[in-house]
């Protein structure tokens, strides 16, 4: 028998925007928009082609992007005047705009998913690290949702791609406290407005990978034994030694920019393995026992660093490749996609989710 408290995962639903590019298009736009000699066109295209995307959805078309570029008065790639893009406070009104729909989008079908009712919902949590706004995203779910005016709101911010498991454990501890609780979690993402217009080596990875999405979920009380039910029943996290500046997401003038240092696929191998058997046995669990693993996909490189330190084969992360070549990296909702796809697989229990942001942490669910 395990320990802790288990909610229901009521109902799950997704949302992706409706302009989308292949990564073949995606490569030329940022070869045309960054690059300034031929050197940097054939790196570009070589990061592009071992991105693991293929595919990716963004709010707006890839090509706004044209616009903002000045020409060369040469014709030549050297002579085109530096770009940084849009200033942070024009990249957040894109975010006000988009993000509400989008998220209503997701959370609609969670709630057909789960056959609940608007007015069921007492408690919404809403995760974003892509975007600011007051009244936000809570706000707008209310209305455009029609939940109760007295929905209890709680908003996790600026925690990157594992926000969504930070946001199943805030849902887990209201629902598991109250056994007439209806949660909605809804966690949104607009990545491709924070694009990257400068050749800076250490966040060309973020263009290659990031797109926008959004998941939701519709958690209930505390679960009865079935099943057919998949039950949330644990979450925990781990600071990754020496690792504060491998992954940071900071607020700049133009957008929010991100470095990913090339030691973080060295440091989850070294590190993950051993913190994850120790969680698993509090919950008398060996890694042996897990039935499939939904883990972010933040790269390939990262997905075989996971391989590595867990001691699991490519079947283990077929799912967050087929995800990832399909959506892109879409920050927190990703790891929901994921998990939409287990369950609607019927994929062996336990699973385990697993995340990593800005830190460096790990963050997991338990699902059994």
């Amino acid at each position: 028998m395990l320990s802790g408290t288990s909610v229901t995962i009521r109902g799950i639903g997704l949302a992706v925007p409706p302009h989308t590019m292949s990564q073949e298009q995606a490569a030329e736009l940022a070869r045309e928009v960054i690059c300034r000699t031929e050197a940097q066109q054939r790196v570009l295209t070589a990061l592009y082609r071992k991105s693991g995307v293929e595919n990716r959805h963004s709010v707006l078309p890839y090509e706004i992007a044209r616009g903002w570029l000045p020409e060369s008065p040469t014709g030549k790639l050297a002579d085109r005047p530096t770009t940084l893009g849009p200033g942070t406070s024009e990249r957040m009104r894109y975010f006000a705009q988009y993000a509400p729909p989008l998220a209503t989008q997701a959370a609609t079908a969670a709630l057909a998913s789960a056959t609940a009712r608007p007015e069921q919902i007492t408690h919404i949590v809403t995760v974003s690290c892509t975007g600011f706004d007051a009244p936000g995203l809570d706000v707008a779910l209310i209305g455009s949702l029609g939940l109760k005016p007295t929905t209890q709101r709680l908003q996790i911010g600026f925690m990157g791609c594992h926000g969504a498991i930070n946001g199943l454990r805030a849902a887990q501890a209201i629902a598991a406290a109250d056994p007439k609780a209806c949660v909605l979690l809804v966690a949104t993402e607009l990545c491709s407005l924070h694009y990257r217009f400068k050749w800076e080596p250490e966040r060309l990875v973020a263009n290659a990978l990031f797109a926008d999405g959004s998941g939701a979920v519709v958690i209930g009380g505390v679960a009865a034994n079935s099943s057919d039910n998949w039950r949330l029943k644990a979450t925990g996290s781990c600071l990754i030694p020496d690792s504060q500046q491998a992954m940071t997401w900071r607020i700049g003038d133009h957008g929010f920019e991100m470095t990913l240092d090339a030691s973080v696929p060295e440091l989850i191998q070294s590190h993950l393995g051993p913190w994850i058997s120790q969680w698993l046995s509090e919950h008398r669990l060996s890694l042996d026992a897990v039935g499939s693993w939904a883990i972010h996909p933040g790269g390939p490189r990262i997905l075989a660093a996971v391989e590595e330190s867990l001691c699991l084969n490519e079947s283990a992360t077929a799912v967050s490749r087929e995800v990832l070549a399909q959506f892109g990296n879409m920050s927190s909702p990703t790891v929901l996609f994921i998990l939409d796809r287990l369950r609607s697989r019927n994929a062996p229990r336990p699973c385990v989710a697993l995340g990593f942001g800005p830190g460096l942490f790990a963050e997991a669910a338990l699902f059994v």
